[in-house]
């Protein structure tokens, strides 16, 4: 099996080679279009890659798995261009996003449907595809609701706001009276007050807590339920960051969408056997993703 997986990976890599990939600037998005050679009018997929400083690679400033890399080799070597790009903030921050402290999480979904009408307009595609990693999962769900694809992906997407996510990792990972002034900041977040100052062990400061309370606050599950198109849903048994209830709830959300559920993948979707196998994949950039999710994204894709 190994050997096999070496064989895709060298394939891949091989076609990445060959592929026609070039930076594009739309607005102020820097952003990789990676298309496959020999293939007129391949179907395209955005990338969107999840929370923090996240660049086209799918790295941030700590922690580089390279998943949206790895993710568009294996794409492009299966016939599926790919566009990719650099979130707000990734890199540092540009004078053409205006202030820090007057973002909003809108703006990540202005992003990404300004891309998704780049591909439309461009005509070089015959399909128009999502995919969603993580936090990029809900901008996917907001960001084509404005900007109409052909198919959604999401890959290790919360079924549950965003702020009542982190105070359910927090209160595993904290001793309770840790936890408490924590999970009450995060809720007064959540309800549109500032908390000055923000209690040890939650950075943020309070003139980025409005920005935070607009992510906090979003919820996937509403925005599934608006989902007309074809969806696929794929989440990983050994992802920390969410348990299976998140997938059964998305499904439940879109009943017509199809899921996936890989007992072996994590969150950066490689297979891992404990945790700290887990752990150290966030920091493994030529770590293979794991193949059926591979195969599944790029067959649902694909097909007609």
């Amino acid at each position: 099996m190994r050997a096999i997986v070496t064989l895709l990976l060298l394939l891949a890599s091989l076609a990445s080679a060959a592929a026609d990939e070039s930076k594009v600037r739309v607005g102020p998005i820097d952003a990789v279009l990676t298309v496959p050679p020999g293939v007129p009018k391949p179907p395209v997929a955005l990338l969107i890659a999840g929370s923090g400083s996240t660049d086209h690679d799918g790295n941030g400033p700590k922690l580089k798995p390279a998943t949206l890399k790895k993710l568009s080799e294996q794409l492009v070597a299966r016939g599926i261009a790919t566009l990719r790009y650099d979130k707000r903030g990734a890199g540092g921050w540009k004078k053409e996003f205006g202030r820090p402290e007057d973002f909003r999480f809108k703006d990540f979904v202005d992003d990404a449907a300004s891309l998704i009408e780049y591909l439309r307009a461009s005509g070089q595609f015959s399909r128009l595809n999502v995919v969603g990693h993580s936090e990029g999962g809900l901008v996917a769900l907001l960001a084509v609701q404005r900007a109409p694809i052909d198919r959604l992906v999401l890959l290790a997407t919360a079924s549950r706001k965003q702020g009542d996510l982190l105070k359910a990792q927090l209160e595993k990972q904290l001793p309770p009276e840790k936890y408490a002034p924590i999970g009450k900041a995060i809720d007064d977040i959540m309800a549109g007050q500032i908390v000055d100052p923000p209690p040890a062990g939650l950075a943020i400061a309070p003139s980025m807590q409005p920005g935070m309370a607009s992510a906090f606050n979003e919820d996937p599950i509403d925005a599934m339920k608006k989902i007309t198109g074809p969806t696929l849903i794929i989440a990983g048994g050994r992802d920390r960051q969410l348990p299976r209830v998140d997938l059964l709830a998305l499904t439940a959300a879109d009943i017509a969408a199809k899921s996936l559920w890989l007992p072996d993948m994590n969150h950066v979707l490689v297979d891992v056997t404990d945790e700290a196998d887990d752990v150290a994949s966030y920091n493994q950039p030529d770590r293979p993703l794991d193949p059926t999710m591979i195969d599944a994204v790029a067959e649902f894709i694909s097909h007609e």
